[in-house]
């Protein structure tokens, strides 16, 4: 059932696995992935990914949930990742890219105290320290939204830190089936608000080849228009297909 509308690169050494609440995850029914403006298919070896969320994912889940449904003006009557996901998906069809990731920043405003934002701001301007703990912290807190990561290193400005987090399989990506709600529900917005609200550069590099990614703290993103996130196109099984315009765009 869907939501109803209301009125209005190089591959880094891995350093350490993360934390820390009981998630477990099973595998089946292989994916493909297709060329979908050019009918080709292209098979990848990535299977489903089931997972078992404790009672702080489901928590964490529902409340952004809801807090996109707000932003979005939209409501859904499912809960948990199936919720969220179905969210997400009605505003990627009801909102052009731009809005898409205005929504998302707005939703994040939303969910996270203003105070909170602006004291990370103020007390821990980009630094080793501070981009080494952004990537402990996402690996600690919102392996939920983004599935099981692990921090990683990466030469920044002649000094090896670990301020990568690499994501094998993106939940988001795996679930919604979408380039175009990653790169405009996820990455732009989420580099928008990181760096806008809390002061930290980040890259957002996702593979869709095997639907990984790498958060690299730090590091400025590429414009759009040389970002190699907006080169692919969709899924076969987009989950936004019924879209009128690219939603790989």
């Amino acid at each position: 059932m869907e939501a109803t509308p209301l009125a209005v690169a190089q591959p880094y050494k891995s350093l350490c696995q993360p934390p820390r609440f009981d998630r477990r995850i099973a595998m089946h029914s292989p994916r493909s992935v297709a060329k979908k403006h050019h009918g080709l298919d292209a098979h990848n070896s990535q299977t489903k990914t089931s997972y078992s969320d404790n009672w702080f994912d489901r928590l964490a889940i529902n409340y952004l949930s809801q807090s996109l449904q707000s932003s979005a003006g939209m409501r859904s009557s499912k809960e948990g990742y199936e919720g969220l996901v179905e969210a997400a998906t009605m505003a990627s069809r009801r909102f052009d890219p731009i809005q898409q990731r205005g929504v998302v920043i707005e939703t994040l405003k939303t969910a996270l105290p203003a105070p909170l934002l602006l004291l990370i701001k103020k007390t821990m301007p980009p630094s080793k320290f501070a981009r080494e703990l952004f990537a402990i912290f996402t690996t600690i807190f919102f392996a939920w939204l983004i599935g099981p990561c692990q921090v990683k290193e990466s030469e920044f400005e002649g000094r090896t830190e670990k301020n990568v987090v690499y994501v094998p399989k993106c939940r988001f990506l795996e679930e919604t089936n979408c380039v175009g709600m990653c790169t405009n529900l996820c990455k732009m917005p989420s580099q928008s608000f990181i760096k806008d609200s809390l002061g930290m550069p980040i890259n957002m590099v996702p593979n869709f080849e095997d639907m990984s990614c790498e958060m690299i703290f730090g590091v400025e993103p590429p414009p759009q228009s040389l970002d190699p996130a907006f080169t692919q196109p969709c899924y076969k099984q987009c989950k936004a297909i019924k879209r009128d315009h690219n939603c790989a765009s």
